[in-house]
């Protein structure tokens, strides 16, 4: 049996309904019954909160395969709930290797030592940004907001470099995963197939949103920052964290070698997501 905690969240009902739709038993690991409900999936979910290790522990209760699909933060109490015999696939986050430590990031470093330290068999995947998922916010919000600014500021002129990745991709890579064998801990990024430069990123959603590409503003980095707050009191304007602008000062460019060859999944191009994210949207 498979089981799926964090079901009702973005990625764990993305792989719920892929797991559906290849006839594939699995059982959801939820908090909120009424949130599950609400994906408009199949099936009655095991409730548990993942700070309960007693109620975790009954809800894996005969699963030889586990997704972890909340934070990776979690991990250790899974670990500790789940079957001797049971099979993890974790999701972590390429947050884990910014030079800019952060609640997240440290959550994420810190379920990865203990699941490699554990001997426990299974793979840890290192997504880098998600977007097309349903209900996703990371390039709709984007998009809301170039249809506002005339320009767009961008600290160091937009040139660090992201590798998006589609969610139908990375449900790909968790359902090669869970498909290995894996005898000892790993970890692997998934990410899109190509690095760009945030700028051209930026352009690629305004132009699959029927938008106009902004001219770029560049501007230093700490007067963004210090000007993020504003984000809130600003109607019609999406909030913009310092933090989120902060990640846009570094790199985040990944070798994508690994998921080709372990899991077989090579992603689709930056502009065939964004046009099926758009169409869909």
């Amino acid at each position: 049996m498979i089981a799926v905690i964090g079901a009702s969240g973005r990625s764990g009902a993305a792989l719920c309904r892929a797991l559906l739709d290849q006839r594939l038993a699995f059982t959801p690991v939820v908090r909120d019954a009424a949130k599950w409900r609400a994906t408009g999936l199949p099936g009655a979910p095991r409730l548990a909160d993942l700070r309960d290790a007693a109620a975790l522990r009954t809800a894996l209760t005969g699963a030889d395969r586990v997704v972890n699909c909340a934070h990776a933060r979690h991990a250790p109490a899974i670990l500790a709930a789940a079957p001797a015999v049971a099979r993890f696939v974790f999701l972590g986050s390429t947050r884990r290797f910014s030079r800019w430590p952060d609640d997240h990031a440290n959550g994420v470093r810190a379920g990865e030592a203990a699941f490699l330290a554990s001997g426990r068999r299974g793979v840890m995947l290192h997504p880098t940004m998600i977007y097309g998922a349903q209900g996703e916010d990371n390039v709709q919000r984007l998009a809301a907001l170039l249809k506002r600014l005339p320009m767009a500021p961008l600290p160091g002129g937009g040139a660090a470099l992201v590798q998006p990745i589609h969610q139908d991709d990375l449900t790909a890579c968790i359902l090669s995963a869970l498909r290995g064998d894996w005898p000892q801990p790993e970890t692997i990024v998934v990410a899109g197939p190509t690095p760009l430069p945030y700028r051209d990123f930026l352009a690629a959603v305004a132009r699959a949103a029927g938008l106009r590409p902004p001219p770029v503003l560049p501007l230093p980095g700490a007067l963004l920052m210090g000007l993020a707050p504003l984000t809130r009191i600003l109607p019609k304007v999406p909030v913009i964290r310092a933090a989120e602008i902060r990640r846009l000062l570094e790199d985040k460019a990944f070798d994508v070698g690994p998921m080709r060859e372990r899991l077989g999944v090579v992603g689709r191009s930056l502009g065939e997501g964004l046009a099926q994210t758009f169409r869909t949207a």
